[in-house]
């Protein structure tokens, strides 16, 4: 997939997390194990895991909507 092929709230992602390795993000998505994002996310979401934003909105997306985007992010190289 390209990134205009990107699911619903994907895009929305890309202020922190572009859509491409090249970026040298400190939080890189692009690239990354469908399944680690998705365990990530969960975390975010139960405040298992240390947020400054991404607790508030990891509630903000379905379980379907951040599997979509976790193999999306997992296809982005």
């Amino acid at each position: 997939m390209r990134a205009a092929e990107a699911p619903p709230g994907a895009l929305s992602c890309s202020g922190c997390h572009p859509p491409h390795t090249a970026s040298g993000s400190p939080a890189p998505l692009a690239g990354q194990a469908a399944g680690a994002i998705v365990t990530a996310m969960q975390a975010f979401r139960r405040g298992d895991r240390a947020a400054t934003v991404m607790d508030r909105i990891a509630r903000g997306f379905s379980d379907d909507e951040v599997e979509a985007m976790a193999v999306w992010f997992e296809m982005q190289r």
